[in-house]
């Protein structure tokens, strides 16, 4: 059974960056496509970023220049980079696993909340 951890949400003051992280418990970052999704309150749950096990990056377009999706192989831990935060990124997180960047997650985290706020 694959686990996802995530941690490293909190409140941020707009144009603040956060750093979400996703701990697995197996070797899973080297299987599997990872991947950010958040949900707003309200609304549909989105992909933001994901990671294939070659290394490559696909971005929602929010996300674009602004997020930085990366992967820890050697401590199976996932991360989001998040720069220049908006109060419309308010979310919660949640880093997902899926068989393949075409395929919806097989496998998902108990979510992180991000708040942008003054």
């Amino acid at each position: 059974q694959v686990q996802l951890v995530e941690s490293g949400g909190g409140l941020v003051q707009p144009g603040g960056s956060l750093r979400l992280s996703c701990a697995t418990s197996r070797i899973t970052t080297n299987m599997y496509c990872m991947g950010w999704y958040r949900q707003a309150a309200g609304k549909q749950r989105e992909m933001v970023a994901q990671i294939t096990s070659s290394g490559r990056t696909n971005y929602a377009d929010f996300a674009k220049d602004r997020f930085t999706i990366s992967r820890d192989n050697a401590e199976n831990t996932v991360y989001l980079q998040m720069n220049s935060l908006k109060p419309e990124d308010t979310a919660v997180y949640y880093c997902s696993a899926a068989f393949s960047s075409t395929r919806p997650p097989s496998y998902w985290g108990q979510g992180t909340q991000v708040t942008v706020s003054s």
